[in-house]
């Protein structure tokens, strides 16, 4: 969660107060008002999820409404750019994920990442899920990569949005396994999932807390978590953790075959 680098930090656990100076909090109670919770991407993402979830509690804490408001678009930068450009009174907040940081490398940026916003603390990390279509004949890692080498470009992924961390994890495990998946973006997970669920992409490498339920309700086939061990959220259904290289994991599992 991050707000504007003008606005200071008060306390820990994501209390904010966006006075110019500590005088001015003790004049004024803290909020007055309600708050704005931005979020850079489309509901029904993982980031979306846990912003509301945030929002709930923080509303319950801070006696104010907090509102999240969803600002998609450009792989989250759009909402960075709206969270930069309100007025820098404590109201106006954004929740992020890693694709913050690869927009600075992806893109020229209509402001500065590191000094126009001030970090306020970690909410939590997790792991993306490669999921597909369950109409996909795809039971694993080692198939997956198989049918992609056979046919190059065949197999569509969705993401949040070009140079996302999605988007980028998609294009490394084709730098590994030697494959050629097809990118599609979306403004968001959740736009990306409701075309996954019906068929219009293949497969995702998508934010756990939107794609778990969609697997455990059997809607989707998840073979692997992009983590060096497997999601201990996601127990009941195999998959394989793919800490390692894909190839590897292609190779492992053609040398089972021939046992």
């Amino acid at each position: 969660m991050i707000m504007h680098k003008h606005q200071k930090l008060m306390a820990a656990v994501l209390l904010i107060a966006g006075f110019p100076c500590g005088s001015a909090l003790a004049q004024n109670a803290y909020p007055t008002k309600p708050l704005r919770l931005i979020v850079p991407f489309a509901p029904g993402g993982g980031t979306d999820i846990v912003a509301r979830l945030l929002a709930q509690k923080l509303t319950e804490s801070f006696k104010q409404t907090v509102i999240v408001d969803n600002r998609a678009g450009g792989g989250g930068t759009m909402g960075a750019e709206t969270t930069v450009r309100a007025t820098p009174d404590g109201y106006t907040t954004i929740i992020m994920s890693g694709s913050y940081a690869t927009n600075a490398a992806m893109y020229k940026l209509p402001y500065d990442p590191v000094n126009d916003i001030l970090p306020m603390g970690l909410i939590g990390d997790t792991a993306f899920i490669v999921a597909l279509h369950p109409g996909v004949p795809i039971k694993n890692v080692g198939e997956l990569v198989a049918f992609a080498k056979a046919k190059p470009g065949a197999l569509n992924y969705g993401s949040s949005g070009t140079g996302g961390i999605a988007h980028l994890s998609g294009e490394l495990f084709d730098m590994l396994a030697g494959t050629k998946l097809t990118h599609i973006a979306y403004k968001g997970t959740g736009p990306a999932l409701n075309d996954l669920l019906g068929g219009q992409i293949q497969l995702i490498f998508g934010s756990a807390p939107a794609t778990i339920p969609l697997v455990r309700a059997n809607r989707l086939r998840a073979i692997a978590v992009t983590t060096t061990k497997r999601s201990a959220a996601h127990r009941r259904h195999h998959h394989q953790a793919l800490g390692g290289s894909p190839r590897s994991a292609h190779r492992r599992r053609s040398r089972r075959s021939r046992l």
